[in-house]
């Protein structure tokens, strides 16, 4: 299995997915709990929600691989991206419910395993990555990188109480213009359907931290939305179309206005 899809498009922005993958190699699935092989935390349908990234001339690149084999949003050498707080890891060994992945203590992955790992699908979808955003740069001048996301509404081990629907981050501030963070913002509060933040819980994973560098004209953006705001968060984690459709076209105006951004 190809560790990442990529369409290449026309304008300066560039939308990642880096969990919506949900392949994992069989010899590593058979040392999986049960609950574990039905990858629960995945950023399921986002493809779909975003289906009209395309028509905007927007590039994507969309993982394949399910972020229990390796977290592409992490920092490869395993540093904590919020120090403190739980988290999990490069390669997880517990789910976002504490539970642990493995059947057994000893089937965890160890260093050799993780390196591995990291060669093969991590490596790969990063330099996928930096090539079209400097592609992007190089031809437009500036380029958007939107980082896509989705998470259940209620994950105690992470946060209390249920989540904004829609939380942005940028580093705390430092990813992207303020003028863009400022502008998505007015956007996702512009209804009372949903709820909005921005660096609240969520600041922006590494790929935000990394990639976003607003001075060399890369502006980086996360976006995390709840589950429960298109699609069934428990099994079997169904898209719900009428749900979808009461945020997929507040969805597409943020989406508009980082390009408008990028293009300005």
């Amino acid at each position: 299995m190809q560790p990442l899809h990529f369409h290449q498009g026309s304008e300066p922005l560039l939308i990642s997915m880096p969990h919506v993958g949900t392949y994992v190699p069989p010899a590593l699935a058979a040392r999986l709990t049960d609950v574990a092989q039905q990858v629960h935390d995945t950023d399921w349908h986002l493809e779909r929600l975003y289906d009209f990234a395309k028509d905007l001339g927007a590039s994507l690149l969309i993982a394949t691989h399910s972020r229990y084999v390796i977290d592409l949003n992490r920092d490869p050498s395993g540093a904590s991206l919020y120090p403190g707080q739980s988290v999990t890891s490069l390669c997880p060994v517990d789910d976002f419910d504490d539970q642990p992945l493995y059947r057994e203590p000893n089937d965890t992955p160890q260093e050799a395993e993780i390196a591995q790992r990291r060669d093969t699908v991590w490596q790969p979808y990063h330099q996928q990555l930096q090539k079209e955003l400097a592609r992007l740069k190089a031809q437009h001048g500036k380029a958007v990188l939107w980082d896509a996301h989705s998470i259940r509404s209620v994950v105690p081990r992470f946060f209390e109480g249920k989540l904004p629907d829609l939380n942005l981050g940028n580093g705390g501030g430092t990813r992207c213009d303020p003028a863009l963070a400022d502008a998505l913002l007015s956007i996702a509060q512009s209804s009372p359907a949903h709820t909005a933040v921005l660096n609240g819980r969520f600041k922006g994973g590494y790929i935000t931290r990394q990639y976003g560098q607003p001075a060399q004209g890369v502006h980086a953006i996360q976006l995390e939305m709840t589950q429960s705001s298109y699609m069934q968060e428990s099994m079997p984690f169904n898209y719900l179309p009428e749900v979808a459709a009461q945020i997929q076209p507040k969805l597409r105006r943020m989406v508009e206005a980082a390009l408008s951004f990028a293009q300005s």
